[in-house]
This record gives structure tokens, C-alpha cells and sequence, in this order.
């Protein structure tokens, strides 16, 4: 159990390092606040504004034109079921949440943990500088491999990645507290989530699935907070202002803060009819769809017509 916990709590960073050196900055507060999307900063803030929310639903809808999205939501639902369920699926699943959502399930998953923590500060916790040195220069190896980043998207990603390094680094993740604090929001987020098999978080439509998703991507941000990771804080740092801009393409600089970081990046913004949208976004819907086209090519193909005799 605490193993899992650590994991999902560096698996969380690693995202937030990712979303730090990508083209696409989201960040700030909720969705009915937002601004009208008709300026390429303002798009970007309002996708600020909705992650805070915790609307990812509205992120994607924000950052997709309209024929994109609902492509997007298409190929969601489709991949989200395409994998068969088995039995064994179905019992994991059942226990773990029969677990999570018992009445006494905060007591009986820290009596579980405690012997583990103990453990795991003997075992590892002397060795965690060196596993985030070998941690950091294997993610900025990858940064500095990568062909799409300019020079200066580079040193930010790296500057975002030690200062990631450096919060995993002073953080103690077995401290008792934070672990009752922890095991706290995951038993709360599961309980709020409500699924007790399998089929029937299969069953669930987009929208439904993107409420849960919501529930848990909160319990997240509120789990990072317990380590003094305010996910919010950061999403409020964010000033955006536009380097170039002309009726059909744009630059926005993003500025915000990393802890105490200041770190920023430029995203590339292009104009569909009268809103805005991230290229790189776009681009890679174009490339799923062509990818996609060879295999249905051959089905959308006409059957040709039997030749005439003579």
C-alpha cells in the first residue's frame, strides 16, 4: 500500500515535470471565471483557469477546435474500452475499493503501511539523493536529445527539473502524519468516486468519466499539498503575454513560478475560425488521424464495378 503511494505521488510530479517542459502551459481558477478565449493568451489562461478547476473535460475542449474534440472524445471512449476485462481484473478492482471505501479504512490501511515505512527509511531513504541524481540526468539526457526543443525551452525544462529534484530531495514521503494525511484523500476521492466494479466504471460516458477524473486529479493536487507542493500556487503564477502575433499565428510567453523558480515558456498559437488553439495540439490530432487513415482506407474504399463484356 505505501509503496503505492509513493508511487503515485513521484508518478504526479513526473507529470508536472512534463507539463513544465511541454509547448502546452495550462494553470488558474474556475471555469465560470474564465475569459473568452478570442485572444491567443487569453486562451491559454483559460485553460489555466479551467485545470484548476479541476475541468479536464474543459481543457481539452479549450485547446481542440470543435471537430477535433469530438474526435478526441470519440477516441477516448473508444481506447477506454477497447481492452478486454478479465476476470481477475474484476476482483482486483472490487477488493481494492471494497478496501478504500470501508468504514474503518483510514485505521486499517496506516496499521498496514506503518511496518512499511519503517522499512522503507531503512532500506531506502539514505540512497533517495542519489536515485533523484540518477532520476534528473536521465530526464535531462532525454531534454537534451530532444530535436523539437529550442535552446532556451531546453534550459528551462532543465531548471524545471531541478527544481523538482530538489522538492523530492528534502521531502520525507514516509513521514507518518503525511501518510495518515495521504491515505486520508485517497480514501475520501474513492468514496466521492463511487464505482464498486469494473463494468461499471466501463460503462461510464465521457462526461461521466471526466466527473471521476476530476475527483481524483483534486486528490492529487491535494496529496502533492501535503508535501508542500501547492500545485494551485503555481497555476496562479502564471502571466502570459504575447511575443508576435498576426491574424492566423501567434507566440505567447508563459511565465510561472516552480516553487521558487521562476521558469517560462513559448507556445506556438494558431487562429481556427475566430478562436485560438495550440499548434502543437493541433498538429498531433492531424498526425493521429493520418496515422489512423491507412486502416480504414481500404474499408472506405468503393468495390469497383464488374468490367463490361466485349
Amino acid at each position: 500500500m505505501f509503496k503505492s503511494i509513493v508511487r503515485a505521488t513521484l508518478a504526479a510530479s513526473l507529470i508536472v515535470a512534463v507539463a513544465a517542459c511541454s509547448k502546452e502551459q495550462p494553470g488558474s481558477v474556475a471555469a465560470v471565471t474564465a475569459p473568452a478565449a478570442t485572444s491567443p493568451d487569453a486562451s491559454i489562461m483559460r485553460s489555466v483557469q479551467l485545470l484548476k478547476a479541476g475541468d479536464l473535460a474543459g481543457v481539452m475542449q479549450n485547446t481542440l477546435p470543435p471537430a477535433d474534440f469530438e474526435k478526441a472524445k470519440a477516441d477516448w471512449m473508444k481506447e477506454s474500452r477497447d481492452k478486454p476485462i478479465t476476470d481477475e481484473d474484476r476482483q482486483k478492482f472490487a477488493e481494492t475499493m471494497g478496501k478504500l471505501t470501508a468504514p474503518d479504512a483510514e485505521q486499517t490501511l496506516f496499521t498496514e503501511a506503518e511496518p512499511q515505512l519503517k522499512a522503507f527509511d531503512a532500506q531506502y531513504q539514505t540512497q533517495i539523493p542519489m536515485y533523484v541524481a540518477m532520476g534528473s540526468s536521465w530526464l535531462q539526457g532525454m531534454v537534451q536529445q530532444n530535436k523539437d526543443m529550442s535552446e532556451p525551452e531546453k534550459q528551462q525544462a532543465v531548471a524545471a527539473i531541478n527544481a523538482l529534484g530538489g522538492w523530492v530531495q528534502k521531502t520525507r514521503f514516509t513521514d507518518p502524519d503525511a501518510i495518515k494525511k495521504i491515505i486520508a484523500i485517497t480514501v475520501k476521492a474513492a468514496r466521492d468516486v463511487n464505482l464498486k466494479t469494473l463494468d461499471e466504471a466501463r460503462a461510464l460516458n465521457f462526461d461521466q468519466s471526466m466527473q471521476k477524473a476530476r475527483i481524483a486529479f483534486i486528490a492529487v493536487k491535494d496529496a502533492l499539498a501535503v508535501y508542500g507542493f501547492q500545485f494551485d500556487k503555481m497555476l496562479d503564477s502564471v502571466k502570459t503575454s504575447v511575443v508576435s502575433s498576426d491574424d492566423k499565428i501567434a507566440k505567447v510567453k508563459v511565465d510561472y513560478m516552480l516553487f521558487d523558480s521562476p521558469l517560462s515558456v513559448e507556445t506556438d498559437m494558431v487562429k481556427v475560425a475566430d478562436r485560438w488553439y495550440g499548434k502543437h495540439a493541433i498538429e498531433r490530432m492531424a498526425e493521429k488521424a493520418a496515422e489512423a487513415a491507412p486502416a480504414a482506407a481500404p474499408a472506405a474504399e468503393p468495390t469497383p464495378a464488374p468490367s463490361k463484356a466485349g
